[in-house]
């Protein structure tokens, strides 16, 4: 098979689907690699890295689209990007269909089998391919939240770890899986004072256990978060329905409560966000603010440390791509984890919270793999 890797468009995304050591996998398993020139940039990697991995480089986008059966991205396509995309051609990248009617037209109209990372599950019920960024994600969210809390960038002016004689900040994260259990971990390494919130409670023993008592922990209710937002200097959303819209948890009523200041970073934007308030923002113009609360809402977090968070990504995702290059679709029919992945089959939804979230039919995946 002839694997491609363009290079990523979206705004200030850095991070490359193969990096060279992927690459090499591949060509090892005796398939092509072709990747763009320029695609590994963002990591130092350079074209002649690639070379000797035993890639071959195209002098542009529509060259790998045009000539590669599987391509393997970093984020959803672009609007340029689906374009090129064509029937019986596999695209293994992460997709967030249900906040985007827009992508999930275009491949649905493209005839292309898209398997999106966010989808894929393991044995335990875990996400493996979402799990690596959703720990830069929320590490980076407790690094954003700090800066933006600074007075000079619109915040309250707090420090998060305090100093002697003077109380530190509050932090409160929203969810407790891998992104929660990641932003407490570094909010409580600067000093924080930090809470939090879930609805599970065999989770919040398990939280209790991690943190032996340097984090609060509550159960999620309306009562609980109107408290802890009220009283917060920097609140994480981290809930995660998989492959479903966020649900809106923080509405645009509770902002006239905060604290003037205050900061809201939606590490959930992805998938639509979870406050009511949240719009997508960018690396290059990452906050705005809304009746007086500082909001961080950047939907490609993981792609400000591209060097990281690439070698983690390509880490999770290198043992799926290559049973699809090895096997094609039969990949998809041999392991029902894989298979959860796939989101869209020539034409046809095949995902049930995408189906929902946008009002498609859905399809079941074993039939269409059966036809196929």
């Amino acid at each position: 098979m002839r694997v491609g890797c363009p290079k990523e468009i979206k705004n200030h995304e850095y991070r490359v689907g193969l990096t060279p050591g992927a690459a090499r996998e591949y060509v090892a398993h005796g398939h092509e690699v072709l990747v763009e020139t320029g695609a590994g940039a963002g990591i130092g990697a350079d074209d002649n890295a690639y070379r000797a991995a035993g890639a071959a480089i195209a002098a542009t986008a529509e060259e790998v689209f045009a000539k590669s059966d599987m391509i393997v991205k970093v984020k959803e396509p672009q609007p340029g990007e689906w374009t090129q995309l064509r029937d019986g051609q596999i695209l293994y990248t992460y997709l967030h269909l249900a906040p985007d009617p827009e992508q999930t037209k275009g491949l649905l109209a493209s005839g292309v089998t898209a398997i999106a990372y966010e989808t894929v599950t393991d044995e335990r019920g875990g996400l493996p391919l979402l799990a690596p960024m959703s720990e830069v994600a929320g590490r980076l969210a407790i690094q954003a939240g700090a800066t933006a809390l600074q007075k000079a960038n619109g915040g309250r002016g707090v420090l998060l770890g305090g100093v002697p004689g003077v109380l530190p900040g509050k932090v409160v994260v929203i969810g407790g899986g891998v992104v929660g259990l990641n932003a407490a971990k570094m909010a409580i390494g600067l000093g924080a004072d930090v809470t939090i919130l879930d609805r599970s409670i065999p989770r919040l023993r398990q939280l209790d256990d991690i943190f032996n008592g340097r984090v609060h922990t509550r159960y999620s209710t309306v009562e609980a978060l109107d408290e802890e937002c009220f009283s917060s200097d920097v609140i994480v959303g981290a809930v995660l329905i998989p492959g479903a819209a966020a649900p809106k948890l923080v509405t645009r009523e509770m902002l006239s409560g905060m604290r003037q200041g205050a900061v809201l970073v939606d590490v959930a934007i992805d998938q639509g966000g979870c406050f009511e308030t949240s719009r997508a923002t960018t690396h290059a113009d990452p906050t705005y603010e809304v009746d007086g609360i500082i909001h961080y809402c950047v939907a490609n977090m993981p792609g400000a440390v591209p060097i990281t968070s690439a070698q983690a990504l390509n880490n999770a995702t290198l043992h799926y791509g290559l049973q699809l290059a090895d096997k094609g679709l039969k990949a998809l029919a041999d392991d029902p984890h894989l298979r959860n992945g796939l989101n869209v089959h020539r034409g046809r939804i095949t995902n049930q919270a995408v189906a929902e979230s946008l009002g498609y039919e859905l399809t079941e995946p074993a039939a269409v793999l059966k036809a196929a």
